[in-house]
């Protein structure tokens, strides 16, 4: 009975340790894309020891953090209504989803120096794939152009969010006024040849 005890223990003290790396990964890599092994174990409450233990390199921990990012990313996407109106699903999806993207730039940047780019195509499965659809729902409903490829206006989606993040660093833009911008710019990039371009109200002011 004693040993069962024993063993339960110590793998609840291995996932505690797990959890406290893994978080501490997320917010260090969040901060400083070179963040060490060894600053993310004291970030963690571990010795190098226990960090070795669970995690053989430094690419394990930072798959592991970057998974732990998409996973809540997608939580909260999760909670947005992406149906109807693919206008309006479109500017909520922006609305829920710049400042994910903001947050996890630097842990992205830690990724693509360690992970393989398929590796990185794979954690990123899952909210491409939300993106996919819902720019294949804009087509199919005559609101997004069908002159360019879907995968194509999906990278134009996320390079207006990282250059909304970038200006918002470089004191352009205001972070309340971020999803506006993206939305009038994603927008007009999406409305097809020769549509007037939909009003979505709120304007992005100067």
């Amino acid at each position: 009975m004693g040993s069962k005890n024993s063993s339960a223990t110590k793998r609840a003290d291995a996932l505690r340790s797990i959890e406290a790396i893994v978080q501490a990964a997320t917010e260090c890599l969040g901060q400083n894309p070179e963040a060490s092994l060894s600053e993310i174990a004291r970030a963690a409450g571990v010795g190098r020891v226990t960090m070795y233990a669970h995690f053989t390199s430094r690419a394990e921990v930072v798959d592991a953090a970057m998974s732990r990012a998409i996973d809540r990313g997608n939580e909260v996407l999760d909670t947005v209504d992406l149906t109807g109106d693919p206008l309006l699903a479109l500017s909520r999806y922006i609305e829920a989803g710049w400042h994910l993207v903001d947050q996890a730039r630097a842990l992205l940047t830690a990724a693509q120096r360690e992970l393989s780019a398929g590796r990185i195509r794979e954690l990123h499965a899952g909210p491409a794939a939300r993106v996919e659809a819902l720019v294949a729902h804009g087509r199919a409903e005559g609101a997004f152009r069908t002159d360019l490829s879907n995968a194509w206006m999906v990278s134009v989606l996320h390079a207006v969010m990282h250059s909304a993040a970038e200006e918002i660093r470089a004191g352009r833009l205001t972070s309340d006024r971020a999803a506006d911008h993206i939305t009038a710019t994603v927008i007009a990039a999406f409305t097809p040849p020769g549509t007037p371009v939909p009003e979505m109200g709120g304007g992005v002011g100067p």
